[in-house]
Protein backbone atom coordinates (compact mmCIF):
# COMPACT_ATOMS: atom_id res chain seq x y z
CA UNK A 1 0.00 0.00 0.00
CA UNK A 2 2.63 2.30 0.80
CA UNK A 3 3.86 1.72 -2.61
CA UNK A 4 1.35 2.54 -4.04
CA UNK A 5 0.60 5.84 -2.34
CA UNK A 6 4.21 7.01 -2.83
CA UNK A 7 3.63 6.42 -7.10
CA UNK A 8 0.34 8.53 -6.87
CA UNK A 9 1.87 11.26 -4.99
CA UNK A 10 4.33 11.23 -7.73
CA UNK A 11 2.28 10.97 -10.26
CA UNK A 12 0.32 14.25 -8.65
CA UNK A 13 3.52 16.11 -8.19
CA UNK A 14 4.73 15.39 -12.04
CA UNK A 15 0.81 16.31 -13.25
CA UNK A 16 1.30 19.99 -10.98
CA UNK A 17 4.97 20.56 -12.30
CA UNK A 18 4.62 19.65 -15.56
CA UNK A 19 0.97 21.51 -16.04
CA UNK A 20 2.54 24.98 -14.31
CA UNK A 21 5.69 24.59 -16.00
CA UNK A 22 4.48 23.97 -19.96
CA UNK A 23 1.58 26.70 -19.41
CA UNK A 24 4.12 29.28 -19.09
CA UNK A 25 6.64 28.33 -21.67
CA UNK A 26 3.05 27.91 -23.65
CA UNK A 27 2.64 31.45 -22.72
CA UNK A 28 6.42 32.64 -23.19
CA UNK A 29 6.40 31.05 -26.91
CA UNK A 30 3.20 33.10 -27.53
CA UNK A 31 5.14 36.40 -26.45
CA UNK A 32 7.56 35.70 -28.94
CA UNK A 33 5.11 35.41 -31.63
CA UNK A 34 3.91 38.54 -30.38
CA UNK A 35 0.71 36.94 -29.00
CA UNK A 36 0.27 37.73 -25.23
CA UNK A 37 -2.96 36.30 -24.56
CA UNK A 38 -2.56 36.78 -20.50
CA UNK A 39 -2.43 40.68 -20.77
CA UNK A 40 -4.91 41.09 -24.11
CA UNK A 41 -8.38 41.74 -23.59
CA UNK A 42 -9.52 40.71 -27.68
CA UNK A 43 -10.89 37.28 -28.87
CA UNK A 44 -9.37 36.93 -31.71
CA UNK A 45 -8.02 34.07 -34.31
CA UNK A 46 -4.22 35.37 -33.07
CA UNK A 47 -5.19 35.55 -28.91
CA UNK A 48 -6.73 32.09 -29.78
CA UNK A 49 -3.68 30.67 -31.17
CA UNK A 50 -1.60 31.97 -27.97
CA UNK A 51 -4.44 29.85 -25.98
CA UNK A 52 -3.68 27.31 -27.78
CA UNK A 53 -0.19 27.46 -27.49
CA UNK A 54 -0.68 27.66 -23.35
CA UNK A 55 -2.87 24.61 -23.43
CA UNK A 56 -0.73 23.05 -25.81
CA UNK A 57 2.44 23.49 -23.16
CA UNK A 58 0.14 22.49 -20.49
CA UNK A 59 -0.33 18.54 -22.19
CA UNK A 60 3.64 18.45 -23.33
CA UNK A 61 4.58 19.38 -20.01
CA UNK A 62 2.79 16.96 -18.65
CA UNK A 63 3.20 14.30 -20.51
CA UNK A 64 7.46 15.35 -20.05
CA UNK A 65 7.46 15.69 -16.57
CA UNK A 66 5.45 11.93 -15.95
CA UNK A 67 8.05 10.87 -18.18
CA UNK A 68 10.89 12.16 -16.23
CA UNK A 69 9.79 11.44 -12.93
CA UNK A 70 8.40 8.10 -13.36
CA UNK A 71 10.87 6.64 -14.94
CA UNK A 72 12.92 4.75 -12.33
CA UNK A 73 10.09 4.18 -10.03
CA UNK A 74 8.44 0.69 -9.36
Amino acid sequence: MAQDFDRAMREGLADAIGFVAGALAGWWLGRQFGVDFIASTDWNAQQLAGLALIVGGCGVGRWVARRLMLRDGP
